[in-house]
């Protein structure tokens, strides 16, 4: 079993992963940025979506979204920030190197780096073949992860965060020439302390570009942060967009 397939460590860590701030940011993002602009109407899928941190801002905006996880807890905390929210959106359960609904879709996006999950390359690949495949002619991927680029800047340094009363103590190492990345995570609160281990693979912008175009994309654009900013040294993200033709 994959790490991402065990519902433990996304009910154990969420906290952790999707902290208030998340979801602000994303509420911004979605209002401001020109690379998530959507319309009423326009049909997006957001693959992984978890607990709908771009479901809820994304369909607030008019669109009409799907979200795809393969997390039942992620997926009942995505229908709770819905129904919250007061927006409706379709959610469902699948694994993204399976999912496909042909000529569906305005925009797709993968959002916090929630792409590389598969130690198998070709999985990785099967993934935007997938989303190109979901796409209308002239519909967009988005695809936002940590880049090597920027990575290298300051992986390493061990981070401590405050959650919930709680700690979680973070540490990165590096694998196999620079193609995988493990993230350790240590969560102490008073007595109780839980770990797990996430796993992904590292991309450049230039491997990602080629991975999209072997995917079938055109007009592949790289960019350094959601106000498309170019990827360069003061890149903060490596967010790529293809079109498919």
């Amino acid at each position: 079993m994959g790490w991402y397939e065990d519902d433990d460590v996304w009910v154990g860590f969420a906290d952790v992963m999707f902290p208030p701030r998340r979801a602000a940011q994303a509420q911004r993002l979605v209002a401001t940025s020109p690379l998530l602009k959507v319309a009423g109407g326009d049909r997006v899928l957001d693959l992984a979506c978890g607990p709908a941190t771009h479901v809820v801002p994304l369909a607030a905006q008019g669109a009409e979204v799907t979200g795809v996880d393969l997390s039942m807890a992620m997926l009942a905390m995505a229908r709770a920030a819905c129904e919250r929210a007061g927006v409706t959106a379709r959610l469902v359960r699948a694994d993204m190197r399976e999912f496909v609904e042909r000529d569906s879709y305005d925009l797709v996006v993968n959002m916090y780096t929630s792409f590389g999950y598969f130690t198998d390359p070709g999985d990785n690949l099967a993934v935007l073949r997938n989303a190109n495949a979901s796409l209308v002619p002239g519909g967009r991927m988005l695809v936002d992860v940590l880049g090597k680029e920027v990575l290298a800047g300051w992986v390493g340094r061990p981070q401590a965060v405050d959650v919930d009363g709680g700690t979680v103590f973070m540490r990165d190492t590096i694998l196999e020439d620079w193609t995988r990345l493990r993230t350790d995570w240590t969560y102490v609160r008073g007595d109780e302390i839980r770990r797990t281990s996430i796993h992904c693979v590292l991309y450049s912008a230039a491997e990602l570009r080629t991975l999209f175009e072997a995917a079938g994309f055109t007009e592949v654009e790289c960019f350094g942060d959601f106000d498309g900013s170019p990827y360069d040294n003061h890149a903060s993200r490596l967010i790529v967009r293809g079109t498919r033709a």
